[in-house]
């Protein structure tokens, strides 16, 4: 192998959010995870929404007003066509 080439490999500390850590090896010294497969859902089988930073509220509000927008159009249509 030629020396200076390959990264600097260290044991790793990886922590999650729900609080489960655990070691492994990696080029970084210190891992912080959203989510592992202690808290994933597929692996515990429970439904579970991860919403980082408000996503699923944001997404709701955003299209709370528009509501079914397709069925709007033909109501306006034909309110137009009756006049």
């Amino acid at each position: 192998m030629k020396a200076d080439v390959h990264p600097e490999y260290y044991v790793t500390q990886v922590t999650c959010g729900c609080g489960n850590s655990f070691t492994t090896r990696s080029t970084r010294k210190e891992l912080k995870l959203d989510i592992c497969s202690a808290c994933h859902p597929f692996f515990t089988g429970k439904l579970k929404f991860v919403d980082t930073a408000g996503r699923i509220e944001k997404f709701k509000n955003k299209f709370s007003a528009a509501g079914y927008a397709s069925l709007g159009k033909k109501k306006a249509e034909k309110a137009t066509a009756e006049k």
